[in-house]
């Protein structure tokens, strides 16, 4: 019994190590390393190691929060140093997005994972399509405050739960097309993945805590070990797809990872028929 654990152990460090590499090559090469790369990536590593249908999608999408929570704290710091956030909507956004998040996490625990798949997919589907055809369109107003802007802090923190991404790419969409400047957009969803990310471990890790047929060192949701292979050589390899990168055309990136989020997106897709 214990050489079969240390053989399956040994398979799920080599797997995640390798896993990591191949996301980390992917962020670099598309210049995103959010929850939209991680999630499937993690999808079809839990399927090989032969994770449950019925706690697979669960898991990736904990640990993928697990895993962008270090990256989104450390970009926070650096966009606030700069002062580019706009701190008045942030803090518009902060307690509902951070109650979405535990409503995403409950949902989570008792909801089919056809529910979070089809979250996957709708998201995945709009981001793609906003690659393939670049958006010319914008609101004329501002962004709404008082208890509209404070629902679209709770929608944010719910579908960012539910799919597993820093909420990073669903609020930059989101005040783009009330014409924000591009740079007050990447700089405010730092934070915003600030305010996804960890309320979304703890959530995951309460979903989860006591399912059968968890990886080695899950905790509820989050397999801890992915977090501590998946990330450093995400990091490591992440030059490498930035080298590649550079050597394309912008465009062709864009359309690149499109074409990557539709090919995921299909992929969930046809795990629910």
């Amino acid at each position: 019994m214990e050489h079969i654990l240390s053989a399956e152990t040994a398979i799920l460090v080599l797997s995640l190590a390798t896993a990591g590499a191949i996301t980390g090559i992917l962020a670099g090469l598309f210049g995103i390393g959010g929850g939209s790369l991680i999630v499937p990536v993690l999808y079809e590593l839990f399927r090989y190691l032969g994770v449950p249908d019925e706690i697979r999608m669960q898991l990736c999408v904990g640990t993928s929060l697990a895993i962008i929570a270090p990256t989104s704290i450390r970009s926070f710091q650096s966009h606030l140093a700069k002062g580019a956030i706009d701190l008045d909507l942030l803090k518009l956004w902060a307690a509902p997005c951070i109650s979405g998040v535990f409503f995403g996490a409950f949902i989570a625990r008792y909801a089919e994972p056809i529910i979070l798949k089809i979250v996957f997919i709708a998201i995945g589907f709009i981001v793609a399509l906003r690659m393939f055809w670049k958006m010319s369109w914008h609101m004329k107003n501002d962004l709404p405050k008082g208890l509209w802007g404070r629902l679209i802090g709770l929608v944010m923190g719910v579908l960012s739960a539910l799919m597993g991404i820093g909420g990073g790419q669903i609020s930059t969409l989101m005040m783009n097309i009330y014409n924000r400047p591009i740079h007050q957009c990447i700089a405010t969803s730092s934070g915003v993945g600030v305010l996804v990310s960890i309320p979304g471990v703890i959530g995951y890790i309460f979903a989860g805590w006591g399912q059968s047929g968890l990886p080695p060192f899950s905790f509820g949701y989050v397999s801890f070990l992915g977090v501590a292979l998946f990330a450093p050589s995400s990091v490591l390899m992440a030059p490498l797809g930035a080298k590649i990168a550079h050597q394309l055309k912008r465009r062709t990136l864009e359309v690149a990872f499109g074409a990557f989020l539709t090919v995921a997106c299909i992929r969930f897709l046809i795990s629910l028929l």
